[in-house]
């Protein structure tokens, strides 16, 4: 089967593989594994902060800067379509206690007017603006540097704390050129997943200030995310660190050969094409067209009613041409159930 599902199905390959065999290992909980140790080193160099945490997943990763910065009372602004919101299951609320407030946003991108009409101090009966959050990328869309510097002036302005969830911000920085850690300077902290587009097995990594990260160990150890000889998988991200950062450009070609192809059918309506993700919509429904692709060994999801295609690792230059071919010669009465 083509999996063009999600870039969270990746595999480790063969040399990263070899690479986790080989980690020294120790117990992280005590700080003694050298291999996890290197790994967040290499994170504070591409983020430019201070010190940086191995998290078991981004969903953790964004859960803790909402346990140290928000909490009973407080309110982060976010976008609606933010993984936060949409794909964490309630966890901002249910666990670390602090209220989403929606803000308009341009599938996933807020303005800074836009931020600052929903900010507000004390007030006896109301919950109290503490942080803002953003996304880069969101839905594969990349955040434009000016409404990220924009919200960032902003929070200062206001002693507001910026959390970025950048899952996917070594796919932002590939396909603009914009360094990540120039990104990561629009926020008081930045989680990137080592899981999705790097094709790791597992972990996210944490980047802020000494004193924010000597409080997410605490908030780490909360969540059961304490983890003892991690060098096995540390070392899974080391390499893929120093190894798949620049490819991630080949994901966005296909990516762009794809959306091309379903640009050019009678069937599918393209909404958004943009790094490594595409959301379609058609007049048939999104469920036929994912199962009449099945039978022809293609996977892809539906998201919010909308077809969604991820490229990632694990799609080589034959499963795209592949893809393409299929979307040029679908039958559309297939498409009919």
């Amino acid at each position: 089967m083509k999996d063009f599902r999600s870039d969270t199905f990746t595999q480790p390959t063969e040399a990263m593989r070899k690479a986790m065999y080989e980690a020294e290992t120790g117990d992280d909980v005590y700080g003694e594994d050298p291999t996890a140790q290197r790994l967040q080193r290499m994170a504070e160099e591409i983020t430019g902060k201070e010190e940086s945490l191995i998290v078991s997943s981004g969903c953790m990763g964004n859960l803790i800067p909402h346990m140290i910065k928000g909490g009973r009372g407080k309110e982060v602004l976010c976008a609606p379509e933010s993984h936060i919101v949409r794909h964490e299951i309630g966890a901002v609320v249910s666990l670390s206690g602090t209220l989403p407030v929606l803000v308009h946003s341009d599938n996933g991108i807020m303005k800074k007017e836009d931020v600052e009409n929903n900010i507000h101090g004390y007030a006896y009966d109301m919950s109290e603006t503490s942080m803002i959050e953003t996304e880069n990328t969101t839905s594969g869309l990349v955040y434009p540097m000016e409404n990220l510097k924009g919200i960032k002036e902003l929070a200062e302005e206001h002693g507001l704390w910026v959390h970025m969830d950048g899952a996917r911000i070594f796919n932002a920085s590939v396909e603009t050129g914009i360094s990540v850690r120039e990104y990561a300077s629009t926020a008081d902290d930045i989680t990137f997943c080592l899981s999705k587009g790097l094709g790791c097995p597992a972990f996210s990594v944490l980047s802020s200030s000494h004193d924010f990260i000597k409080e997410a160990k605490r908030c780490r150890k909360i969540l059961g995310g304490g983890m003892r000889q991690i060098g096995i998988l540390a070392a899974a991200g080391i390499f893929a660190l120093e190894n798949n950062v620049g490819r991630l450009k080949e994901d966005h070609e296909h990516r762009v050969a794809i959306s091309k192809a379903l640009d050019e059918t009678s069937w599918a309506e393209v909404k958004i094409s943009a790094t490594n993700m595409i959301f379609f919509t058609s007049r048939y429904p999104i469920t036929n067209i994912i199962a009449a692709f099945r039978k022809k060994g293609v996977l892809f999801l539906e998201d919010g009613g909308m077809g969604r295609i991820v490229t990632s690792i694990n799609n080589t230059d034959e499963d795209t041409d592949e893809m393409v071919k299929i979307i040029k010669e679908m039958d559309e009465t297939e498409f009919r159930g």
